[in-house]
């Protein structure tokens, strides 16, 4: 250990650690052979008191590095807040004494338990260091929020109010978006009974009267480069002219377009008398609360049927699978542009499911039962032209028969697609489906999306090594995902906000937006600071690496799920500290283990598992390493602790910051020295994934898909090493996975190399 680091370790008798261990021997297990400088007890470690002791050892005995050996690091954070000090914590409350029955016989194996987290511990502390930051912030009080319509111009509003400029980036020549093309809104205030003002005109003269907020009109960004705290954009004017600006954050609220009603051939689009939801504003619009005209020939529309779910939720290629939120509200406010001039218009909403989101949405939908709109459930098959307008076949789910009849007006509610940039992973799928030897109509289709996607403009123009714009989820709306970081994308310090995140109306996309302000001002703020933002929000590690020993293989900047590792002029990997998210997935994907963090390793958690003491073939007690997700199984594993549900005395679980930043070292080394079998427990990937580090889990399934050569080489049998999808509701599965793996090990037997 070098000279100038100091270990002091504690031991915590509190929640009845000191009656179910000896609290001596983890003492002195901590003096021997954690090789701590100070190691001390103490009833209650996070009372103020026990917090007292430690602070006086650094600050009267020189203490470095803090091993606390109590409850889950997960635990007391607040009280554990050393400053200036490295910390790693030994599980012994949930870890070990609350899944471990208080019985005579299970003493021995509970405390060996203890002694080997100890052990781990002061292992772990050994090796890390405190991390300081990088010397690469700034603050940079200022936001770009790309986009005018009204989350746009909310989001600006929003962060201006905070102290924060902002400068609004709209291509087309007015704010408004969307909304300014509406007649009325869906209310979002008591008593939701009728359509409401839009309010857009006096959201557009408030951000023209705010003097911390810039706004760009036929605008465009045209390059994004560097990082939170410190982005250099490049704006194009109107006038061919163009400016480069500094913001410390971004927002991108784009909006939405409505899906291409001119795909629906069933429903007759190109007839002048069946417009979509946003052609039926227009002609509200020119009406102005008299009576709407039908675009064919000026005729008032005494009868109209709104056709919810046109080409949406719809498998069928080409249509939308996923439902877009807005439309059954949307086709409500409109049935009352009708009544609200003329009770006695005849209005139809068709529908398969009715779906009002929203706090009164309820109320909205029987203000429309009661002003007389007719609410049939059924399904319209086609579209054709009538004597007198449309006629509409559809099947009556109700009388179950199907009905054809003729209408003034039809209504399709299409949906929205985000006006996102092409998918900047896209090429590399494809690229991937060809080297798996995908279905070669898989490849086509895939191929032919492709060609769409690049036919996009793109919307940020990122001067980044993985794309120019943000990546999409499976619908095409920019990834954030809802479950793991809300407004959170893959790009550091970027957010996206509204339609263009997730099918919203203009209710939530004004909430939508007051919270992507809200990101964006804690990311330059913890960027100022060196910090990390989400999930491991001011974590002031940061990737380092050696680059005597880099070999180029270029794993870590395309395995990066965040984009923040670029390459320098001589191809060498160029870490960008202020778009990392400190997953670790750059240092499991490294082959030459030169990657690292000051307080998390390939040595902090290599040594970690090393220090266990491993017993003879003879004892019957097998070793089974527990590689465990931070964010979802190791939270899990301390929620089953707290149901006192008890699993294998013959684990030992080792946090990690997720899957993706398991170095396949540690699996060979654990094997090597006589553990009997491993299980790593991730995050859900794939499409609905619920990693917090998007790709991680995915990494690490497909690394460990080739741990089989490995234990082949070694004369091991494959069923030693498990991975596991789980997630944080797994309370009672976690468990079972390693009691399993317990009984797999029971009979497939001890590893030869404890001999």
């Amino acid at each position: 250990m070098a000279a100038d680091k100091k270990i002091g370790a504690y031991i915590c008798k509190g929640c009845g650690l000191g009656e179910r261990l000896d609290c001596d021997q983890l003492e002195q297990m901590a003096k021997s052979e954690g090789k701590a400088a100070i190691a001390k007890q103490h009833d209650f470690l996070c009372n103020q008191d026990g917090v007292d002791m430690i602070q006086a050892d650094i600050d009267n005995e020189g203490i470095t590095h803090v091993m606390l050996g109590a409850c889950s690091r997960r635990a007391k954070t607040d009280a554990f807040d050393f400053e200036g000090v490295a910390l790693s914590r030994a599980n012994l409350r949930e870890g070990v004494i609350w899944i471990r029955p208080d019985t005579d016989d299970a003493r021995e194996t509970t405390q060996e338990m203890a002694n080997d987290y100890i052990r781990m511990g002061c292992a772990e502390a050994k090796h890390m260091n405190q991390p300081d930051a990088s010397g690469e912030q700034g603050l940079t009080k200022h936001i770009l929020v790309v986009g005018g319509g009204m989350t746009g111009m909310t989001t600006a509003l929003e962060a201006a109010k905070a102290g924060y400029a902002a400068s609004i980036v709209e291509k087309q020549p007015q704010l408004g978006g969307i909304t300014a093309q509406l007649f009325k809104r869906i209310p979002v205030r008591a008593p939701f009974l009728a359509p409401a003002d839009s309010g857009v005109a006096d959201l557009i003269a408030e951000v023209q009267a705010n003097d911390k907020i810039t706004v760009y009109v036929n605008s465009t960004v045209t390059r994004t480069s560097g990082a939170p705290g410190r982005f250099a954009v490049d704006i194009a004017q109107e006038s061919g002219s163009t400016v480069t600006e500094h913001f410390g954050a971004i927002v991108q609220a784009s909006g939405f377009k409505p899906y291409d009603m001119s795909q629906l051939t069933e429903f007759n689009p190109d007839n002048a008398d069946v417009v979509d939801q946003l052609g039926l504003e227009a002609l509200a619009n020119a009406a102005n609360g008299g009576a709407i005209k039908r675009p064919s020939d000026g005729k008032d529309v005494e009868n109209v049927l709104f056709i919810q779910c046109a080409g949406q939720r719809s498998q069928k290629e080409g249509r939308l699978s996923y439902c877009s939120g807005h439309c059954c509200s949307t086709s409500i406010k409109q049935a009352l542009y009708f009544k609200q001039n003329n009770p006695d218009t005849q209005t139809t909403v068709l529908f398969t499911d009715l779906r009002t989101p929203g706090a009164g949405g309820e109320n909205f939908y029987r203000a429309g039962q009661d002003q007389g709109v007719t609410f049939l459930k059924g399904e319209a098959e086609s579209v054709t032209a009538g004597s007198a307008g449309p006629k509409v076949k559809f099947d009556n789910f109700l009388l179950n028969e199907t009905v054809e009849q003729e209408y003034d007006l039809v209504v399709l509610a299409t949906g929205m697609v985000p006006n996102s940039g092409p998918n900047p992973y896209l090429a590399q799928e494809v690229a991937q489906a060809k080297e798996d030897k995908k279905d070669e109509q898989v490849i086509v289709k895939m191929e032919a999306l492709l060609e769409k996607e690049e036919a996009k403009d793109s919307v940020l123009n990122l001067d980044y090594r993985q794309g120019t714009d943000m990546p999409h989820l499976v619908h095409g709306f920019t990834d954030s995902h809802f479950i793991c970081f809300p407004y959170e994308t893959r790009r550091t310090g970027i957010y996206t906000a509204g339609p263009v995140r997730r099918p919203m109306d203009i209710g939530q996309a004004t909430d939508d937006a007051t919270g992507a302000a809200l990101k964006a001002i804690q990311v330059v703020e913890n960027a100022s600071l060196g910090r990390a933002a989400h999930p491991r929000s001011g974590d002031l590690s940061y990737p380092k690496f050696r680059k005597e020993g880099c070999t180029q293989c270029k794993r870590c900047t395309v395995e990066c799920p965040f984009g923040a590792i670029n390459e320098d002029e001589q191809r060498y990997p160029q870490f960008n500290e202020a778009r990392c998210r400190r997953c670790g997935t750059c240092m499991g994907a490294c082959p030459v283990r030169v990657i690292s963090f000051d307080n998390y390793s390939v040595d902090t958690v290599g040594q970690a598992i090393k220090s266990v003491d491993i017993p003879d073939e003879y004892s019957e007690k097998p070793r089974i390493l527990v590689l465990a997700c931070e964010n979802d199984a190791y939270p899990a594993l301390d929620m089953a602790a707290m149901n006192r549900t008890e699993y294998s005395p013959f684990v030992r679980v080792v946090p990690v910051r997720c899957l993706g930043s398991v170095n396949t070292i540690w699996l060979t080394d654990a094997l090597n020295s006589g553990y009997d079998g491993a299980v790593l427990l991730g995050c859900q990937k794939g499409e609905n994934y619920q990693c917090h580090f998007v790709k991680g889990s995915e990494m690490a399934h497909y690394r460990m898909s080739k741990i089989g050569d490995t234990l082949t080489q070694l004369n091991l049998e494959t069923e030693r090493v498990e991975t596991h999808e789980v997630s944080i509701t797994d309370i009672q599965r976690i468990p079972e996975i390693i009691n399993d793996m317990a009984a797999t090990i029971e009979k497939v037997g001890m590893s030869p190399f404890k001999f």
